[in-house]
């Protein structure tokens, strides 16, 4: 059982940047495969990245922008998000799974309620 508890969001303006922040509980937090994800309006769910032991991994939409980091101290992991375009423009997710490689969204098992993030032109 995991429960997240999610922070962050707001409005930017194009090339800006923005800190998202999702606390861990309930479970090992070290044990997590904790993942980012997004959803603008009328589209589905997107991968944004995620961080496990091995490393971090990213969409390519947002590699070199975005970077995940994690404190384990803190329970609680980061979506630093620099150069925001206004396609960036989505309500975030932060995801959680105990499963060693995670592919999909369906693969995560606990999330947190959602932060929207708009950035204007």
């Amino acid at each position: 059982q995991v429960q997240l508890v999610e922070s962050g969001g707001g409005l930017v303006q194009a090339g800006g940047s923005l800190r998202l922040s999702c606390a861990a509980s309930g479970r090992t937090f070290s044990s997590l495969v904790m993942g980012w994800f997004r959803q603008a309006p009328g589209k589905e769910r997107e991968f944004v990245g995620a961080i496990s032991w091995s490393g971090t991994r990213y969409a390519d939409s947002v590699t070199g922008r975005f970077t995940i980091s994690r404190d384990n101290a803190a329970n609680t992991v980061y979506l630093q998000m620099n150069s925001l375009k206004p396609e960036d423009t989505a309500v975030y997710y932060c995801a959680a799974t105990i499963q060693w490689a995670p592919s999909r969204s369906t693969d995560y098992d606990y999330w947190g309620q959602g932060t929207q993030v708009t950035v204007s032109s």
